[in-house]
């Protein structure tokens, strides 16, 4: 079963369309299927008790709304993000964070992913269930019932099982609850979204069962921002997709052992037959 493998760009482009084209570099020569973004409208996601709140930036000390501005792309932005992922081969879409952001990537994209922080949001679920043909969601930070309703509401095409601690503590990822979800709803396609240190857990993900994998990518864990942190390097992201490639090499058939023909002269040798 090839996995689908999902490079989260997210908001790690701080606003530069060049950076951000890097990013789409470097998921694509490493073999990713799918470079993600993030569309909000700030306007409607800042609380309102937030937006002149002044916020130490690149762009200096400004107030936080305007931050939040300068990390969306507009319309003539995401054309040439669109264009470039065409010329390179690599498909795109973005996580989805209120409704006019919605209408804005039903022009570009066909799926869409509710990340955890909105899988509450019934309003917001319906209208994306409405808009896109797949639709994805995230578990993280969200108690079963919860996750029920967003299951019941969405009727997503894919539940991603995540931990939504930035950068995640490698002993509260639970990757069995991949099992759990795969059992109570065998429908839909169960995925894993990782933010811890490290490629192991994830490669784990992959052998217990999920069937989309989405990493956080940065040119440098250095750099500003609140996501470069838990997200993985050039380096670490060919590491990611050859291991999951690995993977799916290694899994081979379920039933009966089969003898190999690349056994054969081993058994000649050690058997005598």
């Amino acid at each position: 079963m090839k996995r689908k493998i999902i490079a989260e760009i997210g908001i790690n482009h701080n606003g530069s369309l060049e950076l951000a084209k890097r990013l789409i570099d470097m998921a694509y020569l490493a073999g990713c299927d799918y470079v993600k973004f993030q569309k909000r409208s700030p306007e409607d996601c800042v609380p309102s008790e937030q937006k002149q709140k002044l916020r130490e930036t690149p762009w200096g000390k400004i107030p936080y709304i305007d931050y939040k501005h300068k990390l969306e792309f507009n319309h003539q932005e995401y054309q040439e993000i669109s264009q470039y992922c065409l010329e390179k081969g690599i498909e795109w879409f973005a996580s989805v964070w209120d409704i006019p952001s919605v209408d804005f990537m039903k022009q570009y994209c066909s799926i869409a992913k509710i990340p955890s922080a909105l899988i509450t949001n019934i309003e917001l679920l319906n209208y994306a269930r409405e808009s896109f043909d797949t639709l994805i969601i995230s578990t993280g930070m969200s108690t079963e019932k919860e996750i029920e309703q967003a299951m019941e509401q969405g009727k997503p095409d894919v539940v991603m099982h995540t931990n939504s601690t930035y950068p995640s503590p490698i002993e509260e990822l639970n990757l069995k609850y991949i099992h759990h979800l795969a059992e109570k709803y065998p429908d839909t396609q169960i995925g894993y979204s990782g933010h811890e240190y490290g490629l192991v857990p994830t490669f784990a993900a992959v052998a217990m069962g999920a069937e989309w994998v989405e990493r956080h990518i940065t040119l440098d864990r250095s750099m500003w921002g609140s996501d470069q942190l838990a997200s993985i390097e050039n380096i670490g992201l060919i590491k990611l997709v050859k291991g999951i490639r690995d993977i799916e090499k290694a899994e081979g058939d379920s039933g009966p052992r089969q003898l190999l023909d690349s056994e054969l002269s081993k058994r000649k040798s050690l058997r005598g037959e």
